[in-house]
């Protein structure tokens, strides 16, 4: 009967352990908004708001994104990747045109991600989480769809 109750006990603090490390989870992971007030958009124009929700998705995450352009209408996309260096699909309308992205992980708080169109590399971001988990940073560069270059810092703040 000892046996069975030290088995049970491991079980439960085996359980206990993984559930913790579900809710910590990764910090990229849940929903974040664009703070546009934080944010700069060289050339722009801003887009009105933007959120970002990120999921764990096996061994990698699933973003998508929903927002407002500088335009009006309405901006949807996403993809899932894995932080390995590949290539991913990107679904829906990116601002910059890219078709694909790929994500390489540095640590658990930085990231570097590269887009492209057609195998063409059309943007580099750096991604950084504060060490609070409440603010993301993107430092960006790259070509928009119209071929003009673009530097943005987009500051998103955990939901």
């Amino acid at each position: 009967m000892k046996r069975v109750l030290t088995v049970v006990a491991v079980a439960l603090l085996a359980m206990v352990g993984a559930i913790n490390l579900q809710a910590q989870g990764d910090p990229l992971a849940g929903t974040w908004k664009l703070n546009v007030a934080k944010s700069k958009f060289d050339p722009g124009p801003a887009p009105k708001s933007q959120t970002r929700k990120v999921e764990a998705q096996g061994d990698g995450l699933k973003y998508t994104f929903d927002g407002v352009g500088a335009d009006g209408k309405a901006v949807t996309y996403g993809f899932t990747v894995k932080f390995d260096g590949k290539d991913y699909p990107i679904t829906g309308s990116h601002p910059s045109g890219a078709d694909t992205v790929s994500v390489k992980k540095a640590d658990a708080y930085h990231y570097e991600a590269t887009l492209k169109k057609g195998g063409k590399v059309v943007g580099t971001g750096k991604v950084s989480v504060s060490a609070d988990g409440k603010v993301t940073t993107i430092d960006s560069s790259g070509t928009n769809a119209a071929g003009a270059k673009t530097h943005d810092m987009l500051v998103y703040e955990k939901q």
